[in-house]
């Protein structure tokens, strides 16, 4: 096809928002790498093209521009333009491919695969979306003007800064810690994360090897599961009963394990905490094995029968326990804002580490947190959300017991931000089947998760649970709840 004829069957969209000079770059960028226009072929005058385009000359001249400073057109005023002799002749090939180039490599398949299983918040807010903290609630006026002063602050703290975190926030962190939950630490040993999803990855990519055993609860956080698997650990599952993680059957199944995953304060999604007598016995374990114990303290700001409990780290004298915490439960999920406090040993390689996953987290959000604590407005937003997530609770609790009272059974909610309900058997001792009650609810509009899903896919039946549903009550108000028990009710009489 001769070129003039070529650029005939160039088609402009002239009501469009990408400008024409744009258009006519990427089709003559994408002729010349498909062949449709050779190496060395002559292309037509900036005039003589505009005219044939009815587009003006500035258009053809920009396009012509850009496709010479990328390498793809050469020549000069007087000596015409060409497509650049140099370039290799295009080989046909599908533009698209239908797969990837190659399979991915055993470990990109398993970080591919990993969360598979795990569920994202999707679409409005809505009863009973669990371990959501409620949005409405939350002072973003207030977290606005500390953003907008933060950045009208310029200077060098806004350029790189050390992988473990900003200086200011981890020493408030420290202090907030050592008074709430008894941890013992220096702010040297905080790591700030981008979440602490990305803390149970590095702790496992840095901790484990392949082949290492790793203790998880059983049903319990689907994401922990993920990291570890990915670092190539054998996931061992524990299960949990009335006193948390069974610490003597993880002894007796998985002597050789290097690591335990545990929420000790408040499991999910059972609701359960580690007795005293377990908390001692799985520091024994591990300190006589050598073990690292990951203790997960997600929720801990939010108990309603008591002061928060003291972290399991309170209680380790051996340098074996990591506290992990996040504050997407307390602040925003959004904020992705996490922070590990690492045994003093293991604090330096833990921050090196993290600079190899992204240098270190957002700085702007860090300087808000830091302020937003110094300043009293964190302390003030846990006390406003704990006494709104009582009364939240409460109505769950109230309406539960007035509309689904002979159907289901509450297990502990002293803490947190969910409850977990357990059906209770018909007449002939059968359960209502898990799944389907999710699905029609979700049909109904109602959003909550079978305990099913929080079951490990290995997990061994010793760590089956009675079936049943966990419902978040801190996300919306008394009256959805109330509406959203009403909704359930009539779900689960339609499910007989």
């Amino acid at each position: 096809m001769h070129i003039h004829d070529l650029f005939a069957t160039l088609p402009l969209d002239r009501a469009g928002a990408t400008p024409l000079f744009r258009q006519l770059y990427a089709w003559l960028k994408d002729a010349i790498l498909q062949g449709r226009v050779a190496p060395g072929a002559r292309l037509p005058a900036t005039r003589d093209l505009a005219a044939m385009l009815e587009v003006s000359r500035q258009t053809v001249l920009a396009a012509y521009e850009q496709l010479t400073a990328e390498g793809y057109l050469c020549g000069g005023v007087g000596r015409g333009t060409f497509v650049d002799a140099a370039l290799p002749v295009a080989r046909h090939a599908p533009s698209s491919p239908a797969g990837l180039l190659r399979p991915l490599p055993e470990r990109g398949a398993a970080m591919a695969a990993a969360m598979s299983r795990v569920r994202y918040h999707d679409g409005p807010v809505r009863a009973f979306r669990p371990s959501m903290p409620g949005l409405d609630l939350f002072p973003f006026d207030v977290w606005r003007k500390l953003e907008l002063r933060a950045l009208r602050r310029p200077g060098p703290h806004l350029g790189y800064s050390e992988p473990a975190g900003y200086q200011p926030l981890r020493e408030l962190l420290c202090a907030y810690l050592r008074a709430s939950r008894g941890v013992v630490c220096t702010p040297e040993q905080i790591v700030i994360t981008s979440g602490s999803q990305q803390a149970l990855y590095l702790l496992a990519h840095l901790l484990l090897a392949p082949g290492d055993g790793v203790w998880v609860e059983s049903p319990g956080y689907q994401g922990a599961c993920a990291p570890m698997t990915v670092a190539g650990a054998r996931i061992c599952t524990v299960p949990v009963d009335a006193e948390g993680m069974d610490v003597a059957y993880g002894a007796a199944h998985y002597p050789d394990a290097r690591m335990v995953f545990a929420t000790p304060s408040h499991q999910l999604p059972l609701g359960v905490t580690m007795s005293l007598g377990r908390r001692l016995a799985l520091l024994r374990w591990a300190v006589a094995n050598r073990a690292w114990v990951i203790e997960d303290d997600y929720d801990s700001e939010y108990r309603y029968t008591g002061p928060p409990l003291a972290s399991l780290q309170s209680l380790d004298s051996a340098g074996c326990v990591i506290y992990v915490g996040t504050l997407s439960k307390v602040l925003f999920p959004g904020l992705r804002l996490g922070y590990v406090v690492a045994p003093p040993a293991l604090a330096e390689p833990l921050a090196r580490a993290k600079a190899v996953v992204d240098r270190h987290s957002a700085i702007v959000p860090q300087m808000v947190l830091a302020d937003f604590i110094g300043e009293g407005h964190f302390a003030r937003h846990i006390r406003r959300t704990r006494e709104a997530y009582a009364e939240r609770r409460e109505a769950l609790l109230g309406a539960i017991d007035t509309r689904l009272g002979d159907r289901l059974r509450c297990g502990p909610s002293d803490a947190g931000l969910d409850l977990c309900v357990h059906f209770r058997p018909d007449a002939n001792g059968s359960f209502p089947d898990e799944a389907r009650v999710a699905q029609a609810a979700l049909d109904a509009g109602i959003e909550l998760r079978p305990l099913a899903y929080y079951a490990n896919p290995q997990a061994v039946p010793a760590c089956a649970v009675d079936p049943g549903l966990l419902l978040g009550f801190s996300a919306v108000g008394p009256e959805d709840i109330r509406r959203g028990v009403d909704g359930l009710a009539a779900v689960m009489a339609n499910r007989g």
